[in-house]
Protein backbone atom coordinates (compact mmCIF):
# COMPACT_ATOMS: atom_id res chain seq x y z
CA UNK A 1 0.00 0.00 0.00
CA UNK A 2 1.13 3.69 -1.24
CA UNK A 3 -0.98 5.53 1.41
CA UNK A 4 -0.49 9.72 1.56
CA UNK A 5 -2.83 9.72 4.62
CA UNK A 6 -2.76 7.38 7.79
CA UNK A 7 -5.19 8.42 10.73
CA UNK A 8 -4.20 5.92 13.25
CA UNK A 9 -7.09 5.49 16.79
CA UNK A 10 -8.79 8.81 16.21
CA UNK A 11 -10.87 9.52 18.90
CA UNK A 12 -13.13 12.82 19.82
CA UNK A 13 -15.63 13.91 22.35
CA UNK A 14 -17.78 16.77 22.97
CA UNK A 15 -19.08 17.48 26.27
CA UNK A 16 -18.98 13.50 27.43
CA UNK A 17 -20.27 12.79 23.76
CA UNK A 18 -17.68 10.16 21.89
CA UNK A 19 -18.20 11.46 18.22
CA UNK A 20 -15.42 9.08 17.20
CA UNK A 21 -14.38 6.19 18.81
CA UNK A 22 -10.47 4.60 17.76
CA UNK A 23 -11.27 5.34 13.83
CA UNK A 24 -8.60 4.77 11.37
CA UNK A 25 -8.35 5.59 7.98
CA UNK A 26 -6.13 5.34 5.65
CA UNK A 27 -5.91 6.85 1.74
CA UNK A 28 -3.26 6.07 -1.11
CA UNK A 29 -1.88 8.08 -3.40
CA UNK A 30 -3.98 8.78 -6.90
CA UNK A 31 -7.24 7.25 -5.21
CA UNK A 32 -10.73 8.48 -4.74
CA UNK A 33 -12.01 7.22 -1.21
CA UNK A 34 -15.42 7.47 -0.40
CA UNK A 35 -16.55 7.76 3.44
CA UNK A 36 -19.89 7.39 4.16
CA UNK A 37 -22.60 6.86 6.77
CA UNK A 38 -25.83 8.05 8.19
CA UNK A 39 -25.62 12.13 9.38
CA UNK A 40 -24.01 12.31 12.80
CA UNK A 41 -22.00 9.03 11.99
CA UNK A 42 -18.52 11.03 12.58
CA UNK A 43 -17.95 11.62 8.80
CA UNK A 44 -17.48 15.96 9.10
CA UNK A 45 -16.09 15.52 12.52
CA UNK A 46 -13.16 13.17 11.13
CA UNK A 47 -12.34 15.21 8.46
CA UNK A 48 -12.67 18.37 10.56
CA UNK A 49 -9.63 16.62 12.78
CA UNK A 50 -7.55 16.08 9.64
CA UNK A 51 -7.82 19.74 8.03
CA UNK A 52 -6.97 21.47 11.34
CA UNK A 53 -10.58 22.26 11.88
CA UNK A 54 -10.09 20.83 15.20
CA UNK A 55 -6.13 21.27 16.68
CA UNK A 56 -3.80 18.78 17.68
CA UNK A 57 -4.03 17.98 21.64
CA UNK A 58 -8.38 18.16 21.13
CA UNK A 59 -8.70 14.57 19.98
CA UNK A 60 -6.64 11.02 20.54
CA UNK A 61 -4.90 8.99 18.49
CA UNK A 62 -2.18 10.35 15.49
CA UNK A 63 -2.10 11.94 11.59
CA UNK A 64 0.57 10.27 9.14
CA UNK A 65 0.78 12.31 5.98
CA UNK A 66 3.64 11.93 3.58
CA UNK A 67 5.11 9.55 5.73
CA UNK A 68 5.44 12.17 9.03
CA UNK A 69 3.63 12.29 11.88
CA UNK A 70 1.25 16.16 11.49
CA UNK A 71 0.21 18.04 14.24
CA UNK A 72 -2.17 20.28 12.92
CA UNK A 73 -2.77 24.02 15.07
CA UNK A 74 -5.23 24.71 12.36
CA UNK A 75 -6.20 24.58 8.63
CA UNK A 76 -3.52 26.78 7.84
CA UNK A 77 -1.89 24.12 8.51
CA UNK A 78 -2.95 21.52 6.58
CA UNK A 79 -3.77 23.42 3.54
CA UNK A 80 0.10 24.21 3.41
CA UNK A 81 0.40 20.22 2.94
CA UNK A 82 -2.18 20.23 0.02
CA UNK A 83 -4.80 19.24 2.23
CA UNK A 84 -7.63 21.02 1.33
CA UNK A 85 -11.26 20.83 2.25
CA UNK A 86 -14.72 21.59 0.21
CA UNK A 87 -17.45 22.01 2.23
CA UNK A 88 -20.92 22.09 1.13
CA UNK A 89 -21.82 25.42 1.92
CA UNK A 90 -19.54 26.46 -0.18
CA UNK A 91 -16.89 29.72 0.44
CA UNK A 92 -16.87 31.80 -2.09
CA UNK A 93 -17.89 35.71 -1.98
CA UNK A 94 -20.58 36.62 -4.44
CA UNK A 95 -19.60 39.77 -5.33
CA UNK A 96 -15.71 38.79 -6.32
CA UNK A 97 -14.65 37.72 -9.07
CA UNK A 98 -13.76 34.62 -9.77
CA UNK A 99 -10.05 35.42 -9.76
CA UNK A 100 -10.32 37.34 -6.61
CA UNK A 101 -12.06 34.35 -4.97
CA UNK A 102 -9.23 32.03 -6.18
CA UNK A 103 -6.33 34.27 -5.04
CA UNK A 104 -7.90 35.98 -2.41
CA UNK A 105 -5.94 34.52 0.78
CA UNK A 106 -2.62 34.85 -1.16
CA UNK A 107 -2.06 36.76 -4.87
CA UNK A 108 0.80 36.52 -6.18
CA UNK A 109 2.52 39.94 -6.11
CA UNK A 110 5.42 41.88 -7.21
CA UNK A 111 6.88 43.92 -4.11
CA UNK A 112 4.07 43.84 -2.48
CA UNK A 113 1.95 45.04 -4.90
CA UNK A 114 -1.17 42.41 -6.30
CA UNK A 115 0.35 41.27 -9.86
CA UNK A 116 -2.98 41.72 -11.92
CA UNK A 117 -1.68 40.36 -15.09
CA UNK A 118 -0.38 37.05 -13.27
CA UNK A 119 -3.56 36.36 -11.19
CA UNK A 120 -5.38 36.54 -14.64
CA UNK A 121 -2.89 34.45 -16.17
CA UNK A 122 -2.91 32.14 -13.19
CA UNK A 123 -6.58 31.69 -13.04
CA UNK A 124 -7.25 31.09 -16.45
CA UNK A 125 -4.72 28.23 -16.44
CA UNK A 126 -6.84 26.87 -13.21
CA UNK A 127 -10.29 27.32 -15.08
CA UNK A 128 -8.66 25.45 -18.31
CA UNK A 129 -7.71 22.20 -15.56
CA UNK A 130 -10.81 22.16 -14.17
CA UNK A 131 -13.31 22.79 -17.57
CA UNK A 132 -14.55 26.56 -16.90
CA UNK A 133 -14.30 28.70 -20.28
CA UNK A 134 -15.51 31.79 -17.92
CA UNK A 135 -13.54 35.12 -17.95
CA UNK A 136 -11.46 35.35 -14.85
CA UNK A 137 -13.22 38.81 -14.09
CA UNK A 138 -16.26 37.30 -14.58
CA UNK A 139 -18.79 37.80 -10.66
CA UNK A 140 -19.40 34.22 -8.93
CA UNK A 141 -22.89 35.58 -8.57
CA UNK A 142 -23.47 35.11 -11.92
CA UNK A 143 -22.42 31.33 -12.13
CA UNK A 144 -24.80 28.58 -11.55
CA UNK A 145 -24.17 26.37 -8.74
CA UNK A 146 -22.52 23.84 -11.06
CA UNK A 147 -20.15 26.13 -12.10
CA UNK A 148 -19.36 27.62 -8.50
CA UNK A 149 -18.50 24.43 -7.30
CA UNK A 150 -15.65 24.43 -9.82
CA UNK A 151 -14.26 27.22 -8.96
CA UNK A 152 -14.00 26.01 -5.51
CA UNK A 153 -11.95 22.78 -7.06
CA UNK A 154 -9.75 25.53 -8.88
CA UNK A 155 -9.27 27.22 -5.64
CA UNK A 156 -8.17 24.27 -3.87
CA UNK A 157 -5.61 23.46 -7.41
CA UNK A 158 -4.23 27.01 -6.44
CA UNK A 159 -3.14 25.80 -3.23
CA UNK A 160 -1.13 22.54 -4.76
CA UNK A 161 -3.32 20.46 -3.34
CA UNK A 162 -2.18 16.80 -2.95
CA UNK A 163 -5.24 15.26 -1.06
CA UNK A 164 -8.48 17.05 -1.94
CA UNK A 165 -11.80 16.68 0.66
CA UNK A 166 -15.17 16.95 -1.10
CA UNK A 167 -18.14 17.07 1.49
CA UNK A 168 -21.17 16.36 -0.76
CA UNK A 169 -20.08 17.96 -3.72
CA UNK A 170 -22.70 17.05 -6.07
CA UNK A 171 -25.67 18.10 -3.47
CA UNK A 172 -27.10 20.64 -4.69
CA UNK A 173 -26.26 19.68 -8.47
CA UNK A 174 -28.00 18.51 -11.66
CA UNK A 175 -27.30 15.13 -12.78
CA UNK A 176 -25.26 16.63 -15.80
CA UNK A 177 -22.94 18.79 -13.83
CA UNK A 178 -22.95 16.08 -11.31
CA UNK A 179 -21.43 13.40 -13.68
CA UNK A 180 -19.05 16.16 -14.84
CA UNK A 181 -17.44 16.56 -11.79
CA UNK A 182 -17.21 12.93 -11.10
CA UNK A 183 -15.13 12.74 -14.43
CA UNK A 184 -13.05 15.66 -13.31
CA UNK A 185 -11.99 13.36 -9.87
CA UNK A 186 -11.14 10.76 -12.02
CA UNK A 187 -9.00 13.24 -14.25
CA UNK A 188 -7.55 14.42 -10.67
CA UNK A 189 -6.94 10.34 -10.18
CA UNK A 190 -4.82 9.93 -12.74
CA UNK A 191 -2.42 12.86 -12.22
CA UNK A 192 -1.67 11.54 -8.82
CA UNK A 193 -3.83 13.56 -6.63
CA UNK A 194 -5.95 11.85 -3.79
CA UNK A 195 -9.56 12.38 -3.21
CA UNK A 196 -11.57 11.81 -0.15
CA UNK A 197 -15.56 11.98 -1.07
CA UNK A 198 -18.11 12.30 1.36
CA UNK A 199 -21.52 11.43 -0.43
CA UNK A 200 -24.82 10.15 0.53
CA UNK A 201 -25.37 9.05 -3.19
CA UNK A 202 -24.56 5.83 -3.32
CA UNK A 203 -24.69 5.54 -7.34
CA UNK A 204 -21.70 8.23 -7.19
CA UNK A 205 -19.74 5.97 -4.64
CA UNK A 206 -20.24 3.06 -6.64
CA UNK A 207 -19.39 4.65 -9.88
CA UNK A 208 -16.51 6.54 -8.94
CA UNK A 209 -14.72 5.04 -6.03
CA UNK A 210 -11.81 2.95 -5.50
CA UNK A 211 -12.31 1.90 -1.62
CA UNK A 212 -15.20 2.94 0.44
CA UNK A 213 -15.26 3.15 4.18
CA UNK A 214 -18.52 3.10 6.46
CA UNK A 215 -18.59 4.86 9.35
CA UNK A 216 -21.69 4.50 12.42
CA UNK A 217 -21.88 5.98 15.66
CA UNK A 218 -18.78 6.92 15.41
CA UNK A 219 -16.85 3.82 14.69
CA UNK A 220 -15.26 1.92 11.51
CA UNK A 221 -17.76 -0.67 10.82
CA UNK A 222 -17.02 -1.83 7.37
CA UNK A 223 -14.36 -1.49 4.83
CA UNK A 224 -14.36 -2.00 1.21
CA UNK A 225 -12.22 -2.39 -2.29
CA UNK A 226 -14.83 -1.45 -5.20
CA UNK A 227 -10.78 -2.44 -7.52
CA UNK A 228 -12.36 -6.13 -6.28
CA UNK A 229 -15.14 -6.14 -7.85
CA UNK A 230 -18.57 -4.02 -7.78
CA UNK A 231 -19.93 -3.35 -4.90
CA UNK A 232 -24.18 -3.46 -3.98
CA UNK A 233 -25.49 -0.67 -2.91
CA UNK A 234 -27.49 -2.42 -0.71
CA UNK A 235 -24.28 -3.99 1.12
CA UNK A 236 -23.66 -0.02 1.61
CA UNK A 237 -26.75 0.42 3.11
CA UNK A 238 -26.74 -2.72 5.96
CA UNK A 239 -23.46 -1.27 6.81
CA UNK A 240 -24.77 2.52 7.04
CA UNK A 241 -28.02 1.46 9.29
CA UNK A 242 -27.07 -1.63 10.66
CA UNK A 243 -30.36 -2.83 9.55
CA UNK A 244 -31.17 -5.01 6.11
CA UNK A 245 -33.71 -2.48 3.79
CA UNK A 246 -35.02 -4.98 1.29
CA UNK A 247 -37.38 -1.82 0.00
CA UNK A 248 -35.64 1.75 -0.08
CA UNK A 249 -39.11 2.98 -0.18
CA UNK A 250 -42.12 2.40 2.36
CA UNK A 251 -44.94 0.56 0.57
CA UNK A 252 -47.63 2.73 -0.39
CA UNK A 253 -51.29 2.18 -0.30
CA UNK A 254 -53.03 5.33 -1.48
CA UNK A 255 -56.35 4.13 -0.40
CA UNK A 256 -55.29 3.91 3.72
CA UNK A 257 -56.01 6.94 4.32
CA UNK A 258 -58.51 9.36 2.92
CA UNK A 259 -60.12 8.46 -0.46
CA UNK A 260 -58.86 9.15 -3.52
CA UNK A 261 -60.18 11.34 -5.85
CA UNK A 262 -61.78 14.63 -4.60
CA UNK A 263 -59.57 17.62 -5.92
CA UNK A 264 -58.03 19.23 -2.92
CA UNK A 265 -56.13 21.24 -5.06
CA UNK A 266 -56.81 22.59 -8.85
CA UNK A 267 -54.44 25.65 -10.22
CA UNK A 268 -55.67 27.06 -13.54
CA UNK A 269 -53.46 29.24 -16.25
CA UNK A 270 -51.19 30.02 -13.24
CA UNK A 271 -48.30 32.30 -15.40
CA UNK A 272 -45.64 34.04 -13.74
CA UNK A 273 -42.42 36.24 -14.78
CA UNK A 274 -38.98 36.82 -13.81
CA UNK A 275 -38.46 38.79 -10.74
CA UNK A 276 -36.32 41.26 -12.21
CA UNK A 277 -36.86 40.38 -16.04
CA UNK A 278 -41.17 41.36 -16.27
CA UNK A 279 -41.09 40.66 -19.96
CA UNK A 280 -39.53 36.94 -19.44
CA UNK A 281 -42.12 34.50 -18.68
CA UNK A 282 -41.06 31.70 -16.48
CA UNK A 283 -43.94 29.70 -15.64
CA UNK A 284 -46.94 29.61 -18.92
CA UNK A 285 -50.60 29.02 -18.85
CA UNK A 286 -50.26 25.87 -16.46
CA UNK A 287 -52.82 23.91 -14.95
CA UNK A 288 -52.35 21.48 -12.23
CA UNK A 289 -54.60 19.74 -9.70
CA UNK A 290 -54.02 17.49 -6.64
CA UNK A 291 -56.58 15.18 -5.27
CA UNK A 292 -56.84 14.40 -1.10
CA UNK A 293 -54.70 11.76 -0.24
CA UNK A 294 -52.44 11.63 -3.40
CA UNK A 295 -48.58 12.64 -3.44
CA UNK A 296 -47.69 13.98 -6.46
CA UNK A 297 -44.21 14.53 -7.86
CA UNK A 298 -42.98 17.26 -9.92
CA UNK A 299 -40.02 16.05 -12.27
CA UNK A 300 -37.99 17.88 -14.93
CA UNK A 301 -34.41 18.85 -15.47
CA UNK A 302 -32.71 22.24 -13.48
CA UNK A 303 -34.17 25.30 -14.53
CA UNK A 304 -37.38 24.10 -15.82
CA UNK A 305 -39.50 26.02 -13.51
CA UNK A 306 -40.41 23.82 -10.89
CA UNK A 307 -39.75 26.12 -7.81
CA UNK A 308 -40.31 28.66 -9.20
CA UNK A 309 -43.95 27.37 -9.47
CA UNK A 310 -43.86 26.37 -5.90
CA UNK A 311 -42.48 29.61 -4.80
CA UNK A 312 -44.70 31.39 -6.72
CA UNK A 313 -48.12 29.61 -5.15
CA UNK A 314 -46.81 30.05 -1.78
CA UNK A 315 -47.75 33.50 -1.09
CA UNK A 316 -46.13 35.00 -4.41
CA UNK A 317 -42.73 34.49 -2.97
CA UNK A 318 -41.15 34.05 -6.33
CA UNK A 319 -42.03 36.18 -9.64
CA UNK A 320 -44.29 39.26 -10.53
CA UNK A 321 -47.04 39.77 -13.40
CA UNK A 322 -48.91 36.64 -11.89
CA UNK A 323 -51.74 35.46 -13.16
CA UNK A 324 -54.16 32.34 -12.25
CA UNK A 325 -56.69 30.83 -10.45
CA UNK A 326 -55.64 28.47 -7.75
CA UNK A 327 -59.07 26.47 -5.90
CA UNK A 328 -58.55 25.07 -2.14
CA UNK A 329 -61.05 22.73 -1.39
CA UNK A 330 -63.80 23.70 -4.53
CA UNK A 331 -63.61 27.30 -3.04
CA UNK A 332 -61.20 30.58 -4.56
CA UNK A 333 -58.17 30.92 -2.72
CA UNK A 334 -56.70 33.56 -1.53
CA UNK A 335 -52.51 32.98 -2.19
CA UNK A 336 -51.13 37.06 -2.45
CA UNK A 337 -49.15 36.77 0.34
CA UNK A 338 -47.29 34.22 2.69
CA UNK A 339 -49.41 34.67 5.47
CA UNK A 340 -52.42 34.86 3.55
CA UNK A 341 -51.39 31.34 2.00
CA UNK A 342 -50.71 29.60 5.03
CA UNK A 343 -54.18 30.91 6.34
CA UNK A 344 -55.95 29.22 3.54
CA UNK A 345 -54.06 25.90 4.27
CA UNK A 346 -51.15 25.82 2.02
CA UNK A 347 -47.24 25.34 3.11
CA UNK A 348 -44.29 25.32 1.52
CA UNK A 349 -41.22 23.00 3.04
CA UNK A 350 -37.82 25.11 0.60
CA UNK A 351 -35.20 22.91 -0.48
CA UNK A 352 -32.77 25.56 1.02
CA UNK A 353 -33.89 24.74 4.85
CA UNK A 354 -30.33 26.31 6.03
CA UNK A 355 -30.91 29.48 4.50
CA UNK A 356 -34.69 29.71 4.13
CA UNK A 357 -36.07 27.06 6.01
CA UNK A 358 -35.10 27.73 9.87
CA UNK A 359 -33.19 29.72 12.04
CA UNK A 360 -30.10 28.00 12.77
CA UNK A 361 -29.03 29.85 15.97
CA UNK A 362 -32.52 29.32 17.78
CA UNK A 363 -33.38 26.16 19.49
CA UNK A 364 -35.77 23.36 18.26
CA UNK A 365 -38.87 24.79 20.27
CA UNK A 366 -38.39 28.30 18.24
CA UNK A 367 -37.97 26.80 15.03
CA UNK A 368 -41.15 24.86 15.43
CA UNK A 369 -43.65 26.97 16.15
CA UNK A 370 -41.94 29.80 14.18
CA UNK A 371 -44.93 29.35 11.43
CA UNK A 372 -48.04 29.24 13.48
CA UNK A 373 -46.49 31.51 16.76
CA UNK A 374 -50.67 32.09 17.40
CA UNK A 375 -50.97 28.23 17.81
CA UNK A 376 -48.66 29.14 20.92
CA UNK A 377 -49.72 32.59 22.29
CA UNK A 378 -52.67 34.14 24.40
CA UNK A 379 -53.48 37.90 23.73
CA UNK A 380 -50.34 37.73 21.27
CA UNK A 381 -48.02 36.56 24.41
CA UNK A 382 -46.07 33.45 23.88
CA UNK A 383 -47.23 30.96 25.84
CA UNK A 384 -43.73 28.94 27.13
CA UNK A 385 -45.88 26.02 28.71
CA UNK A 386 -47.62 25.59 25.88
CA UNK A 387 -44.72 25.93 23.21
CA UNK A 388 -42.80 23.40 25.02
CA UNK A 389 -45.86 21.00 25.06
CA UNK A 390 -46.14 21.40 20.98
CA UNK A 391 -42.33 21.30 20.34
CA UNK A 392 -41.88 18.09 22.48
CA UNK A 393 -44.55 16.70 21.38
CA UNK A 394 -43.72 16.89 17.28
CA UNK A 395 -40.44 15.73 18.25
CA UNK A 396 -41.57 12.53 19.42
CA UNK A 397 -44.39 12.01 16.59
CA UNK A 398 -41.66 12.97 14.32
CA UNK A 399 -38.65 10.83 15.75
CA UNK A 400 -36.22 14.31 15.94
CA UNK A 401 -33.35 13.13 17.26
CA UNK A 402 -31.92 16.15 19.95
CA UNK A 403 -30.56 16.27 23.79
CA UNK A 404 -34.01 18.28 24.29
CA UNK A 405 -35.98 20.77 22.08
CA UNK A 406 -33.90 23.77 23.52
CA UNK A 407 -31.10 22.35 21.38
CA UNK A 408 -30.28 24.60 18.76
CA UNK A 409 -30.77 23.59 15.44
CA UNK A 410 -27.79 24.56 13.81
CA UNK A 411 -26.27 21.07 15.94
CA UNK A 412 -28.63 18.79 14.49
CA UNK A 413 -27.89 16.49 11.83
CA UNK A 414 -29.14 17.28 8.12
CA UNK A 415 -32.09 14.74 8.49
CA UNK A 416 -32.88 15.85 11.79
CA UNK A 417 -33.48 19.80 10.17
CA UNK A 418 -35.53 18.72 7.79
CA UNK A 419 -37.61 16.94 10.37
CA UNK A 420 -37.66 19.85 12.56
CA UNK A 421 -38.79 21.82 9.31
CA UNK A 422 -41.75 20.09 8.67
CA UNK A 423 -42.56 20.16 11.88
CA UNK A 424 -42.94 23.49 11.66
CA UNK A 425 -45.32 23.49 8.75
CA UNK A 426 -47.36 20.72 10.16
CA UNK A 427 -48.35 22.76 13.24
CA UNK A 428 -49.73 24.80 10.58
CA UNK A 429 -52.46 22.20 9.62
CA UNK A 430 -52.01 22.89 6.04
CA UNK A 431 -54.23 21.20 3.35
CA UNK A 432 -51.65 20.88 0.87
CA UNK A 433 -47.84 20.68 1.77
CA UNK A 434 -44.90 21.05 -1.21
CA UNK A 435 -42.05 19.93 -0.45
CA UNK A 436 -38.94 21.05 -2.48
CA UNK A 437 -36.00 18.69 -2.48
CA UNK A 438 -37.39 17.41 1.15
CA UNK A 439 -34.42 14.72 1.32
CA UNK A 440 -31.62 16.80 -0.26
CA UNK A 441 -27.99 16.35 1.79
CA UNK A 442 -29.80 13.65 3.72
CA UNK A 443 -28.58 9.88 4.20
CA UNK A 444 -30.39 6.91 3.45
CA UNK A 445 -31.41 5.62 6.87
CA UNK A 446 -33.08 9.40 7.33
CA UNK A 447 -34.94 9.29 3.64
CA UNK A 448 -36.83 6.70 5.10
CA UNK A 449 -37.87 7.83 8.12
CA UNK A 450 -38.46 10.89 5.46
CA UNK A 451 -40.73 9.28 3.02
CA UNK A 452 -42.34 7.05 5.46
CA UNK A 453 -43.92 10.89 7.11
CA UNK A 454 -44.71 11.95 3.39
CA UNK A 455 -46.98 8.68 3.29
CA UNK A 456 -48.52 9.30 6.83
CA UNK A 457 -49.45 13.01 5.45
CA UNK A 458 -51.26 11.73 2.51
CA UNK A 459 -53.09 8.50 4.47
CA UNK A 460 -54.28 11.84 6.65
CA UNK A 461 -55.83 13.44 3.96
CA UNK A 462 -53.49 15.81 3.05
CA UNK A 463 -51.98 16.61 -0.71
CA UNK A 464 -48.87 16.24 -1.26
CA UNK A 465 -46.69 17.67 -3.91
CA UNK A 466 -42.92 16.19 -3.78
CA UNK A 467 -40.18 18.71 -6.18
CA UNK A 468 -37.51 16.26 -6.74
CA UNK A 469 -34.30 15.84 -8.65
CA UNK A 470 -34.04 12.47 -7.81
CA UNK A 471 -36.17 10.23 -10.45
CA UNK A 472 -35.63 7.01 -8.39
CA UNK A 473 -37.35 8.76 -5.45
CA UNK A 474 -40.26 10.25 -7.27
CA UNK A 475 -41.22 6.86 -8.76
CA UNK A 476 -40.40 5.00 -5.26
CA UNK A 477 -42.93 7.26 -3.29
CA UNK A 478 -45.39 9.71 -5.74
CA UNK A 479 -48.75 7.99 -7.05
CA UNK A 480 -48.43 10.60 -10.04
CA UNK A 481 -45.78 11.92 -11.78
CA UNK A 482 -46.18 15.57 -13.46
CA UNK A 483 -43.10 16.24 -15.83
CA UNK A 484 -42.31 19.82 -15.79
CA UNK A 485 -39.99 21.59 -19.05
CA UNK A 486 -39.28 25.24 -19.65
CA UNK A 487 -42.36 26.24 -17.12
CA UNK A 488 -45.22 24.27 -18.76
CA UNK A 489 -46.10 20.99 -17.65
CA UNK A 490 -44.80 17.98 -20.87
CA UNK A 491 -46.50 14.99 -18.92
CA UNK A 492 -48.68 13.47 -16.51
CA UNK A 493 -47.74 9.90 -15.63
CA UNK A 494 -50.19 7.89 -12.92
CA UNK A 495 -47.11 5.73 -10.55
CA UNK A 496 -47.93 2.45 -12.45
CA UNK A 497 -46.89 3.71 -15.92
CA UNK A 498 -44.04 6.14 -14.99
CA UNK A 499 -40.63 5.28 -15.66
CA UNK A 500 -37.02 7.12 -16.23
CA UNK A 501 -36.83 6.53 -20.07
CA UNK A 502 -40.70 7.68 -20.20
CA UNK A 503 -40.15 10.96 -17.89
CA UNK A 504 -36.61 11.23 -20.03
CA UNK A 505 -38.48 10.70 -23.06
CA UNK A 506 -41.27 13.58 -22.59
CA UNK A 507 -38.90 15.90 -21.63
CA UNK A 508 -36.18 15.37 -24.37
CA UNK A 509 -39.37 15.68 -27.28
CA UNK A 510 -40.22 18.84 -26.19
CA UNK A 511 -36.65 20.25 -26.16
CA UNK A 512 -36.82 18.58 -29.61
CA UNK A 513 -40.05 21.35 -30.52
CA UNK A 514 -37.97 23.95 -29.18
CA UNK A 515 -37.15 26.73 -31.90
Amino acid sequence: MNAILEMRGISKSFTGVKALADVSFTVERGEIHALVGENGAGKSTLMKVLSGVYPHGSYEGAIVFDGQERRFRDIVDSEALGIVIIHQELALIPLLSIAENIFIANPPARRGVIDRGEVHRRTKSLLAKVGLDEAPDTLVTDLGVGKQQLVEIAKALAKDVRLLILDEPTASLNEKDSAALLDLLAEFRAQGIASILITHKLNEVSRIADRITVLRDGRTVDRLDCRAGPVEEDRIITSMVNRDMEHRYPKRNPTAGATMGDTILEVSGWSVHHPEHADRPVIRNVDFRVRRGEIVGIAGLMGAGRTEFAMSLFGRSWGRRISGEVRLEGRPADLSTVRRAIDAGLAYVTEDRKQLGLLLEEDVRANVTLANLRGVSSNSVIDDMKELKVASGYRGRMRIRCASVYQPVGLLSGGNQQKVVLSKWLFTDPKVLILDEPTRGIDVGAKYEIYCIIQELADAGKGVIVISSEMPELLGICDRICVMHDGVFVADFPAAEATQERIMRAIMRKEERRP
